[in-house]
This record gives structure tokens, sequence and C-alpha cells, in this order.
């Protein structure tokens, strides 16, 4: 940017060298603050200085402004320049001709009284009316441009709003301006100083920065920005860490230091710097010493000052993000100024030292004396920028007459000579008024604010000077390329600036101490989950959901289950299928050999019900294996149960006939058949109408799945789910029940006198028993000890272990003796219990 400036100083001053300048410029009149016209403009510049002590005023006019402000002369040209260049063009307002009337406010509100008394006056008089109706009256001037600072308006816009005669400001920034019916007619070419404020903070909030220091000015531009400043931040959750004020009517320095020692003790990596240049030029003579680094974030008083940006060492404070008024480069005003410098030069006229020149007559006695020399005082960087703020206003005033004046290219219907053209009429034009400069279109708004905003510019240093460059912009919304930012810091990142780290997910801040952004961040809990990251407590999840520890919702929980494809169900399932084949084998051994004694001794055609029912034993086994539902569990326990009720009937009708012929040897013969037919039949009959009664109430006992699972309080997201195993007496009963027919064949059995030279078939029924018994005994204490997933393995794995106990220890030494001894399966071998002959006890040596 400021390459871009230089290159037009040196075009404007060396024009002649390059191109020509327009032909209008041979017109220029060396009066700097008058100029006749058909419609006049008033304008209010800071063309001097304070000299005199405002404790010793006791007259009105004991007020002395004898010091030249170059600033302010530098913008009464600007006036001069675009009226110039607008009676230049003959299709803007053709057949008419702007005139002006300059006058100097000297920044003090008594001074700025006088002359707007004079604009005020009644048209080509110097006579200020007094009457009831001033709609039809004709003031000196059609509109004022200024004044340049907020301090002047209360005094003047109230006044002026009065005649309802357009007020442009190019630089007062208060919002308090805004309000319509306080300042009915104000308006100005420079965004409102709320703006600014947004602006910083969402300049602020683009880099998450949410601890921040603000210092001000101990003036009213400060103190209101820093006011404004901090009311928004508080309200974007941003904290002001420190707010300090620099002294502007005395020495600084104790402050400064004193404002600098909090900043450190804050801990905070940026600072918003709310001020005037030269307060700002003291505050950044101690950071350079204090050797300080961070991010300066700059208002637009001070954003582009020189007295701050040359200042020995002022590149080693790191970085400074500045706001200045979006504006573009006059190309024709410094050559402008070059050549009404040099016409004033030729013409000058020496003044008589002793002449008593009126300010209302002109403002600036010794601007006669301007020569080339003086050139440079256009070319400062700040007067560049509010020259085009001055340029906008009379140019929206110029255009606004375009429109109420009914003009086109070549005449206007009404001429201000002869037809009155009145300030409240302009004003309701201006508000309507949208004009191109320089490639910006620009139009009030109803508050009578500009349409634009602020260049965001980075002060980027060189070894000598510092480089203002544009990074962004902002009107209502904030863009900026975070590229562009070289970040002047140690690392070159971006720094941080956060009182304490952003919370992670599902954790809650817990504020500690005065500021908000101050906090330490605790973990919701399971069963609570936060809402939003603004909320200041976890909640409760709501009944039939829950969440893990650090959730941000809830969720209804998700069931498992023994899936097939589950290593524990492959498990399951190859162990059955090899019990099952171990069925299969015997059964089909059993049935080649039926009809032979030992067939017959193990039970005949009853030992294939018993084999059948412990296959149907295995088979129930897969009701526990996939997803639950309401059928499969009713079936589940009572299957489990019931098949391996008929395998034990059968063998307590066996164990009940070993009995009878080792007990009872005189009547077993006579009994034996009918304990072996209609007997054996009531008593497998009776213990599975037990059993199936058993079953029957659990069945109807037990809830269903789904009475189950609405039943359950959750307090998990994943969970396995398996068949309730409700009522629990009911399943012990059906257990129990099946561990007493064991146990009575057990006790039946384990003394039975083993048959000399014949087959011990109570062995068999002893151990296949007893192992029956001792698995189901041990599974009551583990089974209470397990969590639902393991239950279920826990109980399948032990009905096959049971099973196949069974079957092994009954079948297997039978089916071993049919393999390896044919031989013995002869009648002699099995008398016994084929003809009820007892054994007799062998011969004591």
């Amino acid at each position: 940017m400021a390459k871009e400036w230089t290159l037009l100083w040196l075009c404007g001053l060396l024009g002649s060298g390059f191109s020509e300048n327009p032909s209008w410029f041979k017109n220029i009149s060396t009066s700097l603050f008058k100029s006749p016209g058909d419609i006049l403009i008033g304008g209010l510049f800071p063309i001097n200085k304070l000299t005199s002590d405002l404790s010793k005023r006791v007259k009105p006019d004991d007020l002395e402004c004898n010091s030249v402000s170059t600033y302010g002369l530098s913008l009464a040209l600007a006036m001069k320049f675009s009226l110039d260049e607008i009676n230049s063009k003959e299709n803007l307002l053709p057949g008419i001709t702007l005139g002006f009337e300059s006058y100097d406010t000297c920044m003090q509100p008594a001074v700025v009284m006088r002359p707007v008394l004079q604009l005020l006056t009644k048209e080509s008089t110097e006579e200020l009316d007094i009457a009831c109706n001033y709609t039809d009256y004709k003031p000196r001037v059609i509109a004022v441009i200024g004044p340049n600072n907020s301090e002047l308006v209360p005094v003047i816009g109230k006044l002026i709003g009065f005649f309802s005669m357009p007020l442009i400001s190019y630089g007062a920034t208060s919002d308090v301006f805004s309000d319509k019916e306080t300042f009915p007619s104000f308006m100005r070419t420079v965004p409102s100083d709320r703006w600014q404020v947004v602006a910083m903070v969402q300049l602020l909030k683009k880099f998450e920065w949410n601890w921040v220091s603000v210092v001000g000015s101990d003036d009213e531009y400060g103190q209101k920005g820093q006011e404004q400043f901090s009311s928004m931040a508080n309200e974007e959750s941003i904290c002001v860490a420190y707010q300090g004020l620099i002294p502007v009517y005395s020495d600084p320095e104790q402050a400064v230091k004193e404002i600098l020692n909090r900043i450190v003790d804050a801990k905070v990596g940026v600072v918003v710097v709310f001020s005037l240049p030269k307060p700002a030029r003291d505050f950044f003579i101690e950071v350079i010493k204090r050797n300080m680094t961070g991010v300066w974030v700059a208002s637009t008083a001070w954003a582009l000052s020189d007295d701050v940006a040359t200042l020995p060492g002022i590149n080693s404070i790191g970085t400074v993000l500045a706001f200045a008024d979006i504006t573009r480069p006059l190309h024709l005003f410094t050559p402008y100024i070059y050549e009404l410098f040099t016409k004033m030069e030729e013409m000058q006229i020496p003044q008589q030292p002793d002449a008593e020149i009126s300010p209302l007559d002109n403002p600036c006695p010794r601007c006669s004396y301007l020569s080339q020399a003086n050139v440079s005082m256009v070319q400062i960087k700040l007067v560049q920028r509010s020259a085009f703020s001055v340029y906008t206003a009379i140019y929206c005033v110029a255009h606004a007459l375009h429109n109420l004046l009914g003009c086109n290219a070549t005449h206007c219907a009404l001429n201000p000579r002869i037809d009155n053209v009145y300030p409240w009429q302009l004003l309701q034009s201006l508000q309507k008024v949208s004009v191109d400069l320089e490639g910006v279109n620009f139009k009030f708004d109803k508050e009578g604010n500009p349409n634009f905003g602020y260049d965001v510019m980075q002060w980027n240093f060189s070894d000598t000077t510092v480089q203002f460059d544009i990074i962004g912009f902002f009107y209502q919304n904030l863009k900026i390329n975070k590229n562009n930012i070289k970040w002047h810091m140690k690392n070159g990142k971006v720094p941080l600036s956060t009182c304490s780290s952003d919370c992670g997910i599902g954790q809650v801040r817990r504020v500690k101490g005065f500021h908000s952004c101050c906090f330490d961040c605790i973990d919701c809990k399971e069963g609570t989950f936060l809402n939003s990251s603004d909320d200041i407590q976890c909640k409760s999840c709501p009944a039939g959901q829950w969440s893990t520890l650090r959730s941000t919702s809830c969720v209804y929980p998700i069931y498992t289950y023994l899936d097939w494809s589950n290593y524990e169900s492959i498990g399951l399932i190859l162990g059955g299928i090899l019990v099952l084949a171990s069925h299969v084998w015997v059964g089909a051994l059993f049935f080649k050999h039926r009809g032979t004694p030992l067939v017959k001794t193990a039970g005949g055609p009853l030992s294939g019900l018993m084999l059948l029912s412990l296959a149907g034993t295995c088979l129930s086994l897969v009701l526990f294996l996939g997803q639950p539902g309401d059928i499969v569990c009713r079936l589940q326990e009572p299957l489990n149960a019931f098949f391996p009720t008929v395998a034990l009937s059968v063998i307590l009708t066996i164990s009940i006939q070993i009995v009878c012929i080792t007990e009872f040897p005189e009547k077993s013969s006579d009994h034996l058949e009918n304990i072996r037919g209609r007997g054996s039949l009531f008593v497998i009959l009776g213990c599975c109408g037990v059993q199936a009664g058993l079953c029957g109430w659990y069945a109807q006992e037990a809830p269903s799945l789904t009475q189950y699972v609405a039943s359950l309080e959750v307090t998990y997201v994943k969970a396995f789910l398996r068949c309730p195993v409700e009522p629990m007496l009911n399943f012990g009963l059906m257990l129990g029940f099946n561990v007493l027919l064991a146990l009575v064949s057990f006790m039946a059995t384990f003394m039975a006198l083993k048959p000399p030279g014949h087959y011990n078939l109570a062995r068999d029924i002893t151990i296949s028993t007893l192992s029956y018994c001792v698995l189901w005994v041990m599974f009551i204490p583990i089974y209470t000890s397990l969590n639902d997933k393991d239950k279920s393995i826990a109980q399948v794995g032990v009905s096959l272990l049971s099973n196949i106990g069974l079957v092994v220890a009954y079948f297997f030494p039978k089916c071993q003796l049919l393999v390896k001894h044919p031989e013995l399966n002869t009648d002699d071998h099995f008398r016994t219990f084929i003809e009820g002959v007892p054994p007799t006890p062998p011969e004591e040596s």
C-alpha cells in the first residue's frame, strides 16, 4: 500500500515529466478558503491549533489559534480540489458552479460556533433571521462539510439539524450521532466507532483470542472506545483481563509502566489499543524499552500514524493489526496542490504584520506564503486517506444536487440563480444518493452512515520503514486472508491468547475467579451429557438412555448376544456337534446289536429313548445362540431341563431294577418283568410329568423378553442380552429335580455288589450319575458369580459336559465290549440282569 502511495506522489510531483495535467488546472484560483458560486457549500476544518490557555479564558474572544495544523489545512485544500474538479465536469452540474466557504474550528467548541452562525445567516447577508417557519429560509450555504472529530458535533449538530441542513462529517465517528431523533441532519463518510468495535471483536474471534487487554487514551475517544469494546467483547464471550488509560494531559510515563506491568501479570498475548496518536506513541516507547512482544490491535486514530510507525525499535514489538477507513487514492490531488502552490509562490504579496484580519475572512493569513516546498504536507498517509473522506462528502452533495435540480448531461431543470433550492430538500436527496468514486460505490444508510467500513492492515517491518499491507476488509462482517499475515513472533505462528485451553468434548467449564474465560474442565460422568458447549453443568440422561464418560448426547443401549459367528458360539457349536456325533455312533452301534444281551441289559428300547433325549438336549442348546426373542426365551430353559429328565428317568428305572435284584433276590425274578415293562413306563412318565409341571410353572411365571427389557434400569450403553432367568426358584427346581433323579440313581447303585463273572451295570450308572451331580452342583456357585454373557456360556458348557458325561460313563463301556470283546455279549455274561439272578459274593479264601 505504501509503495502505491509513493508512486502516486512521485507522479504528482513530477507530473509534467510523465503526463499532462488536466486543462482545468490552468484555471485554479489561489483563494484557498472561499470561492463564489451559484450554490455555496460550507466547510469546517481544524486549520489551526489552540495556542491559548483555556483555564485563563474570561471573555468570549479570549481564544488564540495561531499555530497552523498542516493536517487540517490539507483537508481544507482537499475540499477546494474536489469542488474545482466538480466544476470542471460539464455533465455533472451543467451551467451551475459550486462555491465554498471554509472556516477554522481550532477543534474548540467556542471557536466552531462563530463560523456555524456565519454559515446559517441568510443568503447574501450576514443576518440570521428569527422566524416561526424556516421551511422557505435560504441560508448562506446549502450544506456543511465537517467537523473532523466527535467533540464538536454535539455543539453544532442539533443547531444545524434544526434547519434540516446536511452536516456531513469526514471524521466524527461516535455512534451517538446515529440517533436521527437527536441529530436529524447528521451524515458522515467514515464508519461509526460501533462498527470499529464490531470489527475488532470479530478479528479476535477469527483467531480464537478470548483473553485480551484494552488500553485507551484518557480522553473521550479512548474512554468511549474502551467502554464499547469491553461491552461487546463480554457479549461475545471474550474476557478483558485488564483495562488501562494513558494520560493525555499529564506525564504518562508512570501510568504506562503500571499498565504494562498489569498486562504482563495478566499473561495476555493480545492488546487492543484504542488511542490517539500521541498517547499511543508514549505507550509504545515503553513497550520497546521492555522488549515486549505480542499482538497489538490498532484503532483507526493511530493505525497509520507516523508518530508511532517511525519509533526506533518499533519492529521489535511483534505483530500490529490495524483498522483504517476504506479509501482510494486521489490521483490528481498531489499534482493539483503542486500546481496551486506554484501559482501562489508566483503571486505572493507581503502581508502587513499589524493588519487585523478576522478568522471568518481568512482563517490562515500565513498560508499566503505556501510554496512548492510545502507540497509534502499532503503526502502524509493519514492526510491522503482522510482527503478521500472529504472528497466523498463533497461528491455526494454534488450528485444529490444533480438529482434535486433534475440535471442531465447538458442542462438542469432548475436553476439555483432563479429557483429556490433549500437545504432540507438536499437532505432528502442525499439520503437516496448513490455515487461511484474511484471504483467504490458509496451511499448512506438510514442512520446517515456510509455503506463501507475498514481496511484491515498489517504493519510489516523492514530495516528502516514500516509497510502497511492490506490483509482484509470489514463491512458488517470481517473478511480476512490469514495466509497473507506474517506473524512477527519467535515461532512465526498464530499466537495464543486464552486464559484456559478449550475444554474437550463432553467437558463442562467450571469458572474460577471473576472471568468466564478462566475455568477448569470437568468431565461429564457416565449417565450425564453436555448438551451444548455453553451449558454450565452436565445433564442427566432421560429414562431408558445412557451415556459414556464425556458424552455430548445420550443413546438407547445396544444389546449384544451370542452371535453365531462369535468365537464362543463356534466353540460351543463344535462341542455340540461332537456330542451329537457320539450319540449317533452309540445309537448306530446299539441298533446294529439290537436284541443282544448287552443291549437288553442297557435298557433295550429305553436306551434308544435315552439317546434321543440326550440328542434333544444338545439340539435345545441352539436356543442359547443368536438373537433372543419372546418365543425363544419361553422355550429355552424348559427344554434344557426337560430332555435330561427323560434320560435320567430311564437310568432311574434301570437303577430300580438293580436295587430289586441286589436287595430282594428272592422276589426279583417274579417281579422283574413287571418292573421292566409297565413299571419303567410309569416311572418315566411320572418323572417327565413332574418336570413338565415344573417347566410349565416356570414358563408361566417368567417375564417375556420384552417385559424384561422394559423393566431394566439402563446404566449402560452396551450390554449382553440373555433370556431372563426368572424366577430363580422355579429355575432351581427344574435343575434340582434332574440332580435329584441322578442322586437317587447314584445312591441306588453305588453300594451294589459286582456280580462275579458278569457285567457290572451298577458301575456305569454310579459313575455317570455321579459326574452329572458333581457338574451341576459345581455349576451353582460358578453361575452366580458370572456376568450375563458368561452365564449363558457356562450353562451351555455344563449341559454339554453333563451330556457327554452320561454318554461316556454309561454307554462307552458297553460300546467297548461290543467292539473289542464281542465274545462276552452272551446270556451267561449278563444273566444277573436278564434273569434276575442275584450276584454271588466271592468266597473267602
